[in-house]
Order: C-alpha cells, then sequence, then structure tokens
C-alpha cells in the first residue's frame, strides 16, 4: 500500500508538471503582404528547410483569413496579437481620420515619448497607446509576474510595437539612418548591446553588394519578364531591372533603401538573433516572447509588384533566412523548446492593369479621384464643399457645414450613398446606422462592422467591387475584404505541435486566445475566444 501510494503521489507530481509544461521560447513570425499561394507558387524553388521544414514538420493552416475589413498592416498585426478585430482593439488603420479628435491619427503615435538612439524625432516618437486591448504577449508578461521577457523587432515602427503590446520590455525598430530605433516608452536609454549593434553598421555589406537574382533568371518561370509594364520602380531608378546597385540608391538617399529590399529581412534575422543571445531569451524557466516581423515584401510588392520577379527572388531569399533562424533556435534554444508560429498581416490584391490586359474587366482608382468627386457633387448639391476628410473607403461628413446650413445628416447621407452607388466602381455603400445594426446576413457588412469604430470611422464606408483597387497602375496594393487580401499563411511548428493540415476556413483573430490556451495564460482581454482546436489536441 506504502509503494502503491508513492507511486500515485508521484503519477500526480508528473501530471501536474506536465501540465504547466511551457516552452521556454515562443517566437511569432509575420510576413508583411504574404498570400497563401506564394507557398505553392514558388515551393518547387524553396529549399527543405525554411517555409518547408515548417509545412513539412508542423502544421499548416491552408484556409486562414482576415475577419474585418480594412486589411492593412497596423490593425493586422494588432489583431493578431490581441485575437479581435479593430472595432475592440481600436487600430482602425495605419493613420485614419478621427472623428472624436477631428485630427489626423498614426496608429503608434505619442507625443509623451522620446526616441532612444539615432533617428528622427518623428521616428522615434511612438508607443502602444492608442491600443486598447491586451496582446498575448501582454498575458504572458501577467502570467509570469513580468518574470518573462517580452521584445518586438521590424522594420516598421507598428510591426514592432504592437504587437509586443503594452508591457513589453522592449520594442525595437528600423531608422532610415540604419540603426535599430526605440522609444522612452520603454526605458531611459537603449540597452549597450543594441548600440553596439548599431555602431557596426551592418547594414553597409548589404548595400555595398547590391542586389543580383539568388538562382539563374530561367529558375523565374513563376513571374512576368523582368521589368514588365505593371511594375514600379524603388527610388525612381531608371529601370526595374537586375542587378540593383543599391550604393549608388544609398548615396542619393539613405539608409531606407535597404527595407525595399530582401536584405531587409537578412538584417532583420541578424538582429533577431542578436536579441535571442544577449537578452538571454530562452535561457530560465520563464516562457519569453519574440515577435519579429519582415517588412521588406511588403514595400516590395506595392513598388514592383506580385508578379515580379523581385518579388520571388524575396521569397526564395526569405526561405533561407527562415532556415537560418530555425537553426539559430535549434542551437540556442534546443530543438522542441521553442514553439514558432508564421502568418501574414494581409495578404495583397492583383495590379488591376494586369488583369484588365488579360481580359478582367477592372481598373484602379487614383487615391485623388473619389474624394475629388465627392467634393464636386457635394458643391453641386448642397451648394458647399461638405466632405471634412476622406480615407480608405470612409467618407466623413463637416458636421458644422451642416450645421450651419440646417441640412439633415441622414438625408446627407441618403443622397451622397445613392451618388456613391452610380459610380461604375463601388459595389455597396454602408452608413454608420447600416453598420452598427447590422445582422450578419450581409458577409461583407459583417467584415466592415468588425473593423469599425464608432469614435473614429466614417459616417459612410463603401465597398469597391472585386478586382477594383485604389492604387497606381504599377505595384498593388491590399486592404479590401476579398480573398486576395484577407487569405494568409498560418504555420505553427515546435513545441507540442503535431504534424498535419487543415483546409478548414479558420479566422486570424484565433490564433491569440489558442496560444493562451496553449501556454496555460489568461486570454487577451478583448477576445471572442474561439480557437484552432488542431493545435490544442
Amino acid at each position: 500500500m506504502k509503494n502503491l501510494f508513492s507511486s500515485l503521489l508521484l503519477l500526480i507530481s508528473l501530471t501536474l508538471f506536465a501540465q504547466n509544461e511551457r516552452p521556454k521560447l515562443v517566437v511569432g513570425i509575420v510576413v508583411d503582404q504574404m498570400k497563401m499561394e506564394y507557398l505553392y507558387r514558388f515551393q518547387n524553388d524553396f529549399s527543405n528547410n525554411g517555409f518547408k521544414r515548417l509545412m513539412n514538420e508542423g502544421f499548416t493552416f491552408s484556409n486562414m483569413h482576415y475577419n474585418y475589413f480594412p486589411t492593412y498592416t497596423a490593425p493586422g498585426h494588432a489583431s493578431i496579437y490581441t485575437g479581435t478585430t479593430p472595432s475592440v482593439h481600436g487600430i482602425v488603420s495605419n493613420e485614419w481620420f478621427s472623428r472624436s479628435t477631428g485630427k489626423q491619427r498614426y496608429c503608434t503615435d505619442d507625443d509623451a515619448v522620446k526616441t532612444l538612439g539615432n533617428g528622427t524625432t518623428e521616428e522615434g516618437q511612438m508607443s502602444p497607446k492608442n491600443l486598447l486591448a491586451t496582446t498575448i504577449t501582454d498575458e504572458l508578461r501577467l502570467s509570469t509576474n513580468f518574470r518573462g521577457k517580452v521584445i518586438g523587432i521590424s522594420m516598421k515602427d507598428r510591426g514592432a510595437i504592437l504587437p509586443a503590446g503594452h508591457f513589453a520590455n522592449w520594442a525595437f525598430w528600423y531608422s532610415k539612418t540604419g540603426d535599430f530605433i526605440s522609444s522612452t516608452f520603454y526605458g531611459e536609454k537603449l540597452p549597450t548591446w543594441v548600440e553596439q549593434f548599431n555602431a557596426q553598421k551592418r547594414y553597409m555589406k548589404y548595400i555595398n553588394k547590391g542586389w543580383d537574382l539568388l538562382k539563374p533568371i530561367a529558375t523565374y518561370d513563376e513571374s512576368l519578364p523582368d521589368e514588365n509594364p505593371y511594375e514600379g520602380k524603388i527610388y525612381n531608378v531608371d529601370n526595374a531591372i537586375f542587378p540593383y546597385n543599391l550604393k549608388a540608391i544609398y548615396d542619393k538617399n539613405d539608409a531606407g533603401v535597404l527595407r525595399v529590399t530582401p536584405f531587409g529581412n537578412d538584417f532583420i534575422n541578424e538582429f533577431a538573433k542578436e536579441t535571442i543571445e544577449k537578452e538571454q531569451l530562452g535561457k530560465d524557466e520563464f516562457t519569453d516572447f519574440l515577435t519579429v516581423s519582415f517588412s521588406s515584401p511588403d514595400y516590395i510588392g506595392h513598388i514592383i509588384g506580385p508578379r515580379s520577379i523581385e518579388l520571388q527572388d524575396t521569397y526564395l531569399r526569405l526561405d533561407l533566412t527562415i532556415a537560418d533562424f530555425l537553426s539559430y533556435l535549434d542551437k540556442t534554444v534546443g530543438k522542441g523548446n521553442y514553439l514558432v508560429f508564421l502568418t501574414a498581416d494581409h495578404a495583397g490584391a492583383e495590379n488591376s492593369e494586369f488583369l484588365k490586359d488579360n481580359k478582367y474587366n477592372v481598373t484602379n482608382v487614383e487615391y485623388t479621384e473619389i474624394k475629388t468627386l465627392l467634393k464636386k457633387f457635394t458643391t453641386a448639391t448642397f451648394g458647399e464643399d461638405l466632405i471634412l476628410s476622406y480615407a480608405s473607403s470612409n467618407v466623413y461628413f463637416d458636421k458644422d457645414k451642416l450645421k450651419t446650413k440646417n441640412l439633415d445628416l441622414s438625408n446627407v447621407k441618403k443622397i451622397v450613398s445613392e451618388y456613391l452607388m452610380t459610380l461604375p466602381q463601388i459595389r455597396r455603400v454602408y452608413t454608420e446606422e447600416e453598420i452598427l445594426t447590422n445582422c450578419g446576413n450581409d458577409y461583407y457588412l459583417k467584415a466592415i462592422a468588425k473593423g469599425y469604430d464608432v469614435t473614429q470611422n466614417g459616417d459612410l464606408v463603401f465597398q469597391f467591387k472585386p478586382g477594383i483597387i485604389e492604387y497606381g497602375k504599377t505595384g498593388t496594393t491590399h486592404g479590401s475584404t476579398y480573398t486576395y487580401d484577407t487569405h494568409v499563411p498560418l504555420l505553427f511548428y515546435g513545441w507540442n505541435i503535431k504534424k498535419g493540415e487543415s483546409h478548414d476556413k479558420k479566422v486570424i483573430t484565433q490564433i491569440a486566445p489558442t496560444l493562451a490556451q496553449k501556454l496555460k495564460i489568461s486570454l487577451p482581454n478583448g477576445t471572442e475566444s474561439e480557437v484552432l482546436l488542431e493545435i490544442l489536441e
């Protein structure tokens, strides 16, 4: 009986230990503007140790979507890590006109803090203060009594700050000076190791080398020919053609040129590995969390386009960067001791001119076109320009002018909505009242409602028809509720992740609560708490 009792106690102890077990390190990877389709289109040219390792040895969600409008970088990162949508977490765009303040607002602006490091005032006056909900990284900090570290890294400030949350030890982002900077929200001065890293000016080795193709040009048969009519030109170079003389571009501009090359990803990788080493992430009994956002694919996609050889070369190189990073984690944290997930903050549309030339009846809409039309219409109809602001399909009316002219807002909304519906590019127009009382039967209205904050968004929100983008004739953009913008990869790999794949539709706000359940910590406070059972079973 005594031996049986001892064995029972041991079994209970081991069970409790297993229940509390956590990985030493969680790494969240976000690839800016990555379509799920890229994993298939370029797979024959990938190595076996990058994306293929994650897919072949981890769990792939091949039908992951964003469930709100607009699909931009800041709300994307915020939604991944809070497990909720802009209507709750408050990051309704990258920048927007706020009805409550009557001013433009950038997602991470904070005039109360100062720049740390060799960056401009504007680059460093940033913090997560505009983020209303907690993140999974916040909950990890709370659950470990602030002993587990959280650090965010990105080329973009918003890609570092929003994932790291309110309680992060640090967030670091890239300055056009070539340095990683931060703000006084996180500390009084940069860590010594960051200053030492910056002093080495490692970015110059990429700029001096220039950008040529990784592989023979015949490899790039999944893309259009080098220099085609749908490509823009980085920094207005004479020709969008390989090789690129990055040193010549740098000499005329600044170190920001690194952002629009695949080497921005390599530089982030270097800094991420340095962070793990110097901050001793994954080295004690408290789980740490590193958020890494690779921004360069977004810059390249916007300027040069989704069918360019430049973009394909970027993903072939990113594959090797991921392979290198995973190998580093194996050696430093230990295989099986870390949990990685990889996703994207949004996908991206096809270039509308490319589609039109291939007989799809779509077009691009220049940024100023809709605003100009609205101003002309309201002036002709009501005797005065009533448009206070317009951005991202949001129309804001000037309430002071309506009051002065004794105009009824509801009637103005109705008349302007009817006008917008006469434009060939517009599919639907929704009023604030329709958005706030939606019953969920209209799929697209539901997505708009999930991205709508009544204190910040417009009086009207409209939707373009499929395939039509509000952008120039070269490159591409994103932001819509259509699948070309919402469909992104989600790969889980490492600690307690079984091999598998799911084709069921999932939504991006399931990631954070799934991680909370996996790590056995509190849920982020704004999440709807729907989880990915495949990761938990």
